[in-house]
């Protein structure tokens, strides 16, 4: 039987349904996707997007509606985001659906829905109980985030030896055997601390982490502005950055359209697409739908 996946439809103002309708049939040969989305806001899509809703679309009904406003930040959109969110996560952990591939959310919709979340993982974090790990990235190459997203003024302070050991050992636990190249936080990697001590905690860390482990798995700090150079990139894959711009900058300039988003170390699997809800392109037939196939066939890998 092919797997079941939950598909949290995100944004109704963004361009998640449309992609979500436009792949439905590539989506199909892969797994059985549920949607989690009710009748009435399907039907009020479809006729936006002057499309007919495939006869083999399940959905999981998500109670709500509003009048989509395609392009438009608002706090009904994001409120139904959360809820369809909230409802692909009840059906893996009630064992109804083996993965969750979830659609953009708007950080500003939510807050103004009253959700104080930054984001998916975030929730996910707090909901399980976790130290969720963000992980971005495409087979070329993929990028775990030690922070994510906070202010980049707070970033050297999270650089400890204890709190960067620990998230090793999640990595290594969540997909075991890859190698990661662990990026310095500052230019030259500090050039051993004339221009900063951080690394000294990064490199301490790696060391402990490879003695548990018994495997070099982990190496580094490698210079930030040369850890993504063709020569670098075509004997490494994986890497671990210190902040969102420093990982997320490189990827999406290499390989924007193609990236997904996996969240590890947590009870369920989850992917998502690695790209917003693109308001500026809502219902016009123009949203491209690499990221999101590529997001069903990461999640099948980790059922």
């Amino acid at each position: 039987m092919k797997p079941r996946i939950a598909i949290s439809v995100g944004d109704l103002n963004g361009v998640g349904i449309e992609i979500a309708l436009k792949a439905h049939k590539k989506i199909s040969a892969l797994c059985t996707p549920i949607y989690c989305i009710n009748r009435y806001m399907l039907n009020q899509a479809c006729e936006l997007l002057d499309v007919e809703i495939p006869s083999d679309f399940e959905i999981f009904e998500v109670e709500g509606s509003f009048n989509i406003r395609e392009g438009c930040v608002d706090k009904d959109s994001g409120r139904y985001s959360y809820d369809s969110f909230m409802s692909a996560v009840k059906l893996c952990e009630d064992k109804k659906a083996d993965a969750l591939v979830t659609m953009p959310i708007h950080k500003e919709a939510w807050m103004l829905a009253g959700l104080h979340y930054k984001g998916h993982t975030d929730l996910l974090r707090d909901y399980f109980k976790k130290d969720a790990i963000m992980m971005l990235g495409c087979e070329k190459m993929f990028v775990a985030l030690y922070t994510e997203h906070i202010p980049l003024r707070e970033v050297a302070s999270h650089i400890t030896k204890d709190k960067l050991l620990r998230f090793f050992l999640d990595l290594n636990r969540a997909i075991p055997n890859k190698k990661f190249a662990v990026l310095g936080l500052n230019p030259h990697a500090g050039d051993n601390g004339v221009l900063g001590n951080e690394e000294r905690e990064i490199e301490a860390a790696i060391e402990e982490a490879n003695s548990i482990i018994k495997e070099e798995i982990f190496f580094g700090a490698i210079v930030p502005d040369t850890a993504f150079t063709p020569h670098f990139r075509s004997s490494n894959t994986h890497y671990v950055a210190m902040y969102h711009d420093q990982g997320l900058a490189p990827l999406k300039a290499l390989y924007f359209d193609e990236s997904i988003n996996v969240s590890l170390n947590l009870p369920i699997v989850r992917t998502s697409v690695d790209h917003g809800t693109a308001f500026d392109i809502a219902y016009m037939g123009k949203a491209n739908t690499l990221s999101y196939e590529n997001a069903f066939k990461s999640a099948i890998e980790f059922i």
